[in-house]
């Protein structure tokens, strides 16, 4: 429900307009080095800021309850948590009788009967992925010496970055993007067949950020258009150095020494100042409505670190695993 992980475990809590949010980090090893300074730099670019992003400005400081001892992990469970200090929640008013478009309000209110927390989306919304973030510092660590890297490529159809966000910016509409992601320094071997595959693991989690709305490892949907003399890749070496990488860096599910790459798609944020039309709980009929509240136009500009993030924690677990 709301855990990943089956020997590096995280457990997320919290809502957006709650008083904190957090994650409790389990099976994190002793005797790794871990202080609050250790935080800033991903913390930092997850942050909103630049032009196309949401007026809303938090501190983001870590504060660690549990788990570290003297600035190193005692092997005991790590908690950290971020309060929140900066809402508007009268903004959120509305949201009582009329759900957003493309929001998972109606949703929420159905599956827990209306007593979900419908302040900036609660407990579903992109404000707990800090926490994300915040627990894949962690994961780099156990990943000493894996690389991971991700970018955002694409924005509103165009490799022009900046131009699509100042032209979202002039509509006041939202925008999608599309990230891609590469880690480096990997070993054979993490993964298994079915279930537990690196692909099924990775995806599990990325679909934990909200927006995102596809996946696809190595050469993904463009392999049903290539031939397999094609899309195999020859290997060249006892290592499994393979001449191509079409395969992703996964074959069978199992990690096989190559970069591993991935790209997913981030949809439109929904809360565009567009008027909409949606359905009005007291009324009982559709009527125009326009969201409030701060929103980022582009939420694809704070995706990458978070992609990092998904990808850390997964493969973390992995190789705990795999000792």
């Amino acid at each position: 429900m709301n855990s990943f992980g089956r020997i590096f475990r995280v457990h997320i809590f919290g809502e957006s307009h709650g008083p904190a949010v957090g994650i409790t980090i389990d099976g994190c090893p002793a005797g790794i080095p871990l202080s609050a300074e250790d935080f800033e730099k991903d913390i930092q670019r997850r942050k909103a800021g630049a032009a196309g992003t949401t007026p809303r400005k938090e501190d983001d400081a870590p504060e660690i309850l549990s788990g570290v001892f003297n600035n190193i992990t005692t092997g005991a469970p790590i908690t950290i948590i971020f309060c929140n200090n900066n809402t508007r929640s009268a903004d959120y008013e509305a949201l009582r009788d009329t759900p957003r478009p493309g929001h998972a309000d109606f949703v929420l209110h159905k599956k827990f009967d209306g007593y979900n927390d419908y302040r900036g989306g609660g407990h579903s919304s992109g404000r707990l992925t800090v926490c994300l973030v915040a627990a894949a510092v962690v994961a780099k660590k156990v990943l000493n010496g894996i690389a991971i890297n991700a970018t955002l490529v694409e924005a509103g159809g165009s490799t022009d970055i900046e131009a699509a966000i100042q032209k979202a910016v002039d509509e006041q509409d939202s925008i999608g993007g599309i990230v891609t992601c590469t880690v480096t320094g990997l070993p054979v071997g993490l993964g298994e067949p079915f279930f537990d595959s690196t692909e099924s693991l990775i995806s599990h989690i990325a679909f934990s950020i909200p927006a995102v709305k596809g996946i696809e490892f190595g050469s993904g949907f463009g392999a049903a258009k290539m031939k397999g003399s094609e899309h195999n890749d020859a290997i060249t070496d006892a290592d499994g150095t393979t001449k191509t990488n079409y395969a992703g860096g996964i074959n069978g599910g199992i990690t096989n020494g190559n970069e591993l790459n991935f790209r997913i798609a981030v949809k439109p944020t929904s809360s565009t100042p567009k008027e909409q039309q949606t359905w009005n709980n007291k009324t009982q009929q559709v009527e125009a409505f326009t969201v409030k509240g701060r929103h980022d136009l582009c939420i694809a500009l704070r995706v990458p670190v978070v992609a990092e993030a998904a990808a850390a924690i997964a493969l973390a677990d992995m190789l705990l695993l795999n000792k």
